[in-house]
This record gives structure tokens, C-alpha cells and sequence, in this order.
């Protein structure tokens, strides 16, 4: 069952009486979860169920369910499972024969992306990134031309580095939003091109804080002759401009999409 990602307020009166109601609680944290229940005034006994014990504590619950006990199970916030533990004990659950219930309500990734303002009718949640840039340059290669919004969560001491190589390999002109401790006092969310927001975010220690998704836009599926139409504008500001300034004004003079543009200014770059 999912718990609030900051604002208690997002607990469901229905995900309320399930933990009340529950004989036993599976916590990724008892101590978050515990500050939860004593805000609702909730007293039902936990158990801790983290990545690294979910097998082994799967089949202790089991024998409780066996027993004709009722499990909630939930993460530090949000909804379980989604780059958090929940996984292991839902399939191990099925495999007993148990009935698993989902009991739906706060999502980072569902928030960022209705806040977001994405085109795309389709998205892809990738979760984390590799924490080293080498590798996660490859990764985010591998990602490049996909057709559709890309979720990502991103840990704050990563996220200068992670939205710089982002920048770097999808392009400065792709539009991205940075969606940072969602319902919570800080509340931050910025739209704007990858180039842009790597500058904001180096520049200012307080958006390498706290909770953190990322939602990328997706590439551009413009044919070569769309990408080429704009040539008359854009091939003689790339001769006398750097190509993020040539890439600005094609788009305020032609109205072109900037990361079709900017990848064709490559294009253009090198072929001089």
C-alpha cells in the first residue's frame, strides 16, 4: 500500500484503515513508518522488510498469512516496489496462493509527470542511474532516441553530475523538468532545457537537496528533411555563433523544435 511521499495529508482514509486494521505492518524503515502511525495515532506492530532481508522476512509473513493474519506492507513513502522493496514479497505472496491487494494513492513518479506538462501520451520509468558518469553516459545513451517521456529518480548528491551528462549526451536544448521533494514544504518543480537546468542546479546547493525525479522529454521523431528544412536560417548562425546561441535564435526565428535543431547544428558542425 502506498504512503505519502511528504504531505501526511495524501494518506488515504482507505490506506488509513488498512494500517489500523492490519495485524502486522511490513516497513522498509519502522522508524519513518512508525512516525507515520503515531501521527494517525496508530498502533499496529511492524516488522522490518528491507532490500536486503525481503526473502527471508517474504517467508515469515507468509507463515502469518497462513495463520489467517493480514500484512499491510509499505515503504519509507510512496508506493512500494517502484525502486523499493515490495517486489520479492508480492511474488512470493502469489506463489503461496495469498491474495494481494494494491492499495493505490501517492506516487513521485505519477506527481512529477501531472506537474510536468509532457506531451508524450507514453512514458518510461527507468529509476536510477548508474552513480558513476562513465557509466551512466552509456546508460543515457542507450535512452537517447526513445519516442517517449523518461522518469528518472536521482539521489541529491548525484543530481548536478546526473543532469550535467544528461545534458551532455541527450542534448542542451531537450526539454526536461526537475521535480524536487514533491508535496513537501520545499516543493520545486523547473521546466527547461537540460543545458539550463544543469547550470540552475551547479549554481544553487539547495536543489542538490532532498527527493528527486526527473522527467526527460522525448526525442524529437522529425524525418531528415524535416530536420534539414530550416537550413537557411540555421546553417549560417552556425557559422558565426557557438551552436547553443545558433540553436536559440533558429528556434525563435523558425519556431523549429530546439533539440531537432541542435542536432542537426551537429550535423551542420561538423560537416564545415
Amino acid at each position: 500500500m502506498a504512503t505519502p511521499i511528504g504531505n501526511l495529508a495524501d494518506l488515504t482514509p482507505r490506506a488509513r484503515a488498512v494500517l489500523a486494521q492490519a495485524d502486522v505492518i511490513a516497513a522498509e524503515d519502522t522508524r519513518v513508518t512508525g512516525q507515520l502511525l503515531k501521527h494517525f495515532g496508530i498502533d499496529t506492530r511492524m516488522l522490518s522488510l528491507r532490500e536486503h532481508n525481503e526473502r527471508e522476512a517474504a517467508e515469515k509473513l507468509i507463515e502469518r498469512l497462513r495463520a489467517g493474519e493480514a500484512v499491510a506492507q509499505v515503504s519509507d513513502a510512496g508506493t512500494p516496489a517502484v525502486s523499493d522493496p515490495g517486489a520479492r514479497l508480492v511474488q512470493a505472496v502469489h506463489a503461496a496462493g495469498f491474495r494481494v491487494v494494491p492499495v493505490p494513492g501517492a506516487s513521485a513518479v505519477l506527481a512529477a509527470l501531472a506537474a510536468a506538462g509532457m506531451n508524450s501520451p507514453r512514458f518510461q520509468f527507468h529509476g536510477f542511474l548508474e552513480p558513476k558518469s562513465t557509466a551512466r553516459c552509456k546508460e543515457l545513451e542507450a535512452l537517447k532516441q526513445l519516442p517517449h517521456t523518461i522518469a528518472f529518480f536521482e539521489a541529491p548528491h548525484r543530481i548536478a553530475d546526473s543532469i550535467a551528462d544528461m545534458a551532455s549526451v541527450f542534448g542542451p536544448e531537450r526539454i526536461a523538468v526537475v521535480c524536487r521533494e514533491l508535496t513537501k514544504t520545499f516543493e520545486t518543480i523547473r521546466r527547461g532545457p537540460l543545458g539550463e537546468l544543469a547550470e540552475w542546479v551547479a549554481a544553487d546547493s539547495n536543489q542538490q537537496r532532498g527527493e528527486l525525479v526527473v522527467l526527460v522529454e522525448a526525442a524529437p521523431t522529425q524525418t531528415q528533411d524535416e530536420a534539414s528544412s530550416h537550413d537557411a536560417v540555421l546553417a549560417p548562425l552556425v557559422r558565426e555563433l557557438p551552436v547553443k546561441q545558433a540553436v536559440k535564435l533558429a528556434a525563435e526565428i523558425t519556431g523549429g523544435n530546439r533539440n531537432a535543431l541542435y542536432e542537426r547544428a551537429l550535423q551542420l558542425k561538423q560537416g564545415d
